[in-house]
């Protein structure tokens, strides 16, 4: 399966909740159309940005199998699967093929801090479960084990796995692996407020929290520094900075009240994440201030420029 389509800017959508606390399928709806509108590839559901820990297996693969169903084959679909339990992430995988998925996201077991063998055999029995190809996410913050690049290199020689999703923070990781990798193995940032250095270094793109708010200033950004405008790309990516810091500071709950600010969501969230401060609130109104609606939304082609050069929109 070629993984071609695996690039750019891809959301981690956020899970919608309704006043009861369900998941809210309709709003969900709402925010996978704005992503495929604005032209992305594929979108995320049920990882970290969806509160994946808070939900059901049962509410996971509703939640999508409502995204196959609002995509349409427009946008690929990946399911987060992970679990620090290989038969759970076993039984995510096969629930999120059944209801749809195009691909899976799978994270390295979290909390009992395995070996590296240990994560090796951990990701084979999830691949030969399903059919469906799998991202591996490597994010020794959240999972106090790293992924290291020996067994991602075993790893990314089957068939099964086609990307990294990297939040190790290492802007050197592409460049390092990429001539070891195999060709077409895709490498994603998991990071919004370094994606670009990491696709500058040979990186392949960003699975995004920012991507949700400003998509198409996002889009604008890889766009850019795919057509050799790398002063561009690099102004939009610092114009977003702000906004980015206030996003990752308070995930997930900085991202939906965003969202509810541009009429999209409930800003609700399950415990134990807790909706903003005020003070918090406040920041988050001021950083989407400062890119007003109209950049919010402006397509892609407006951002090569008025007269077409490398410098238009390089402030003075």
């Amino acid at each position: 399966m070629s993984a071609s389509w695996l690039a750019g800017y891809i959301p981690d959508i956020p899970t919608p909740f309704d006043q009861q606390g369900a998941v809210d399928l309709a709003a969900l709806a709402r925010l996978c159309e704005r992503q495929i509108e604005a032209g992305v590839g594929a979108v995320v559901v049920c990882e970290t940005g969806g509160e994946a820990s808070t939900l059901t297996p049962e509410e996971q693969e509703s939640i999508v199998r409502a995204t196959a169903e609002v995509a349409r084959g427009r946008a690929r679909i990946v399911a987060g699967a992970g679990s620090n339990s290989t038969s759970h992430a076993i039984e995510l995988a096969q629930r999120a093929e059944a209801a749809g998925a195009d691909a899976l996201l799978s994270v390295v077991p979290y909390y009992n801090k395995p070996t590296q063998a240990g994560i090796q055999a951990h990701f084979r029995a999830i691949a030969i479960s399903t059919a469906l190809p799998i991202i591996l996410h490597d994010v020794p913050s959240r999972t106090m084990r790293e992924l290291s690049d020996d067994t991602l290199l075993q790893l990314a020689s089957s068939r099964h796995f086609i990307g990294l999703k990297d939040a190790t923070g290492d802007l050197a990781r592409p460049w390092r692996l990429r001539q070891r990798l195999p060709a077409g193995f895709r490498l994603l940032s998991g990071e919004d407020t370094t994606a670009l250095p990491f696709i500058a270094n040979g990186g392949d793109g960003c699975i995004s929290i920012l991507s949700n708010v400003a998509p198409e200033l996002c889009q604008a950004v890889f766009s850019n520094w795919r057509l050799a405008r790398p002063q561009t790309a690099r102004y939009l990516h610092d114009r977003l900075s702000r906004l980015t810091n206030c996003l990752t500071k308070d995930s997930p709950a900085a991202l939906k009240y965003a969202l509810f600010l541009l009429g999209l969501t409930s800003p609700a969230t399950r415990l134990p994440i807790a909706e903003l401060t005020d003070e918090a609130k406040a920041e988050v109104a001021s950083a989407i201030a400062d890119i007003d609606g109209e950049d919010i939304a402006c397509p892609v082609e407006h951002w090569h420029g008025p007269r077409g050069r490398e410098d238009a929109v390089t402030p003075p």
